[in-house]
């Protein structure tokens, strides 16, 4: 891991129409969230910034050759990016743990992820999107035929915004402007407030290419930046990742100019143990479900559906391999779990805890700060018995670490609490008996599942995205490269 003294923490400047340029409103702090003390400075964009950001983006799809450049040419640039990526992988990771408050085993997770989608990307970008369709003959009212074809190919979508979460700010910034840039569009990005430092250093990396002005542009600041840019009619796109209460603002705020909305939103995806589970295999995946990243993941498995035959030996399992777990500084090599993004995290997760309790459900184990943990935002990692689906822990999105504990007698019932949910966004079945488990894979309603593990990772080819309040679209692969474009078909007659 690369010394923290190495690392640069301190910008002034947003990055606009291909050049650092200083921001009429300043700077800002950034904060550790293990420490609660501030590391680093990031500008703070406003109004004036988002306006100048637009116009070149537009400039740069509009006047520039960039939108119109061969793909293997774009591709080739962002193949450059990816190089420098790797190039300073120890920066980003120490960068992901000082602002995010991950771990290195969580850092290097995101990290590996996001090397896997970047380089799927630019090989999805290689290909030729153009096929072509059937002859096809039709009469003529004079009674002689006639015969065309046609073909259907795809184009950029023009300018896209991208607004990404402080959970995933280096990965979700790659991940949306690569394939968007690679397609031909230009990309206006705006972090989290909590974890702008990310973005900027992807920035210095892109300034060293030579695209063309405007087509990547960093703006920083919080919801109101967002409204300005989300709601002008040079966006041609809103790529956003985050909550739903946020997504249907985005919405609104498209709505007037039918700009796309691509949105991957929330989720309380089930976790489905099955009487005949490997034990082992069930505890592993439900510490994963709710425990890494602190429980900021959109699709963790936080909903736990266990067959009553096994619950009470899986909550056992789980509360005490739980409670073998150091949560504390993330950067000790021996820590599992860091701290939540900030205090209103902590303070929200332990008011998930007084209304769970409220409700009649059964406090296992956590509930509180850590003891000895009194700086930063740390939380400990909680679970619930006796959880009733339909409570407000069994509906509502956390985005901390607890665990819902909720009893099934058959499998058709655990389908059902499955699909009792306005989410659809992950879920996993843990069961010796495949076949079965197919099954019921094939009946929840979301829009990735797992049996056992899954490949041990996410498949690079695999759309992310889900159902219901989840969100509209998916990313990643080449379902997610093809989001980024617009479909033009072209019919021509046999000769002329």
């Amino acid at each position: 891991m690369t010394a923290i003294s190495k690392i640069r923490a301190n910008y002034d400047q947003l990055f606009i129409d291909g050049r650092f340029v200083a921001s009429s409103l300043g700077t800002e702090p950034v904060l550790n969230p293990a420490t609660g003390e501030n590391f680093g400075v990031a500008p703070l964009g406003g109004k004036e910034e988002a306006l100048a950001a637009l116009a070149a983006a537009r400039r740069a799809f509009d006047e520039e050759p960039w939108p119109q450049t061969d793909r293997n040419v774009r591709a080739d640039a962002m193949q450059r990016l990816l190089d420098k990526v790797r190039e300073r992988k120890e920066e980003a990771l120490t960068l992901m743990m000082l602002e995010m408050g991950y771990t290195a085993l969580q850092a290097e997770f995101q990290y590996g992820l996001c090397d896997v989608q970047f380089a799927k990307a630019i090989e999805v970008a290689r290909k030729d999107p153009t096929k072509t369709l059937p002859f096809i003959v039709t009469p003529r009212p004079d009674g002689t035929n006639a015969m065309g074809g046609a073909l259907v190919t795809r184009d950029p979508i023009g300018v896209v915004l991208a607004i990404t979460p402080y959970n995933a700010g280096f990965l979700l910034t790659l991940v949306k402007a690569v394939p968007a840039m690679a397609a031909g569009n230009s990309v206006i990005v705006k972090p989290s407030p909590f974890t702008p430092l990310q973005t900027m250093m992807i920035a210095e990396m892109i300034a060293e290419l030579d695209l063309p002005p405007g087509v990547f542009n960093v703006v920083t600041g919080g919801a109101d930046v967002g409204a300005i840019l989300g709601s002008d009619p040079r966006v041609d796109m809103v790529s956003f990742t985050g909550s739903d209460k946020v997504g249907s603002q985005i919405m609104v705020q498209g709505a007037p100019t039918l700009k796309k909305c691509h949105l991957e939103l929330g989720g309380k995806s089930p976790l489905i143990i099955r009487h005949d589970a490997d034990m082992e295999r069930a505890v592993m995946s439900g510490i994963f479900g709710f425990v890494h990243q602190a429980g900021q993941g959109c699709s963790m498995t936080t909903r736990m559906l266990v067959d009553n035959r096994v619950r009470g030996d899986f909550v056992a399992a789980l509360s005490d391999a739980v409670g073998a777990l150091k949560i504390g500084d993330p950067f000790a090599q021996d820590t599992f779990m860091g701290p939540l993004i900030r205090e209103t995290a902590r303070e929200r997760t332990a008011g998930f805890c007084e209304r769970a309790l409220a409700e009649g459900a059964t406090l296992v184990r956590g509930g509180k700060r850590p003891d000895g943990l009194d700086k930063g935002f740390f939380f400990e990692p909680t679970i619930f018995d006796n959880v009733a689906n339909e409570s407000y822990l069994g509906q509502n999105e956390v985005f901390g670490p607890i665990a819902a504990v909720v009893g099934f007698d058959t499998d058709e019932e655990a389908v059902r609490l499955a699909n009792q949910s306005d989410y659809g966004l992950g879920g996993a079945i843990i069961s010796r008996d495949a076949g079965t488990a197919l099954k019921m894979a094939m009946k929840v309603r979301t829009g990735q599942i797992s049996i056992n593990g899954g490949p041990g990772g996410f498949h690079p080819d695999t759309p992310f995205g889900g159902y219901k309040k989840s969100g509209l679209g998916r990313e990643w692969g080449e379902e997610g490269f093809n989001e980024y474009t617009e479909i033009k078909a072209i019919s021509f007659p046999a000769g002329n």
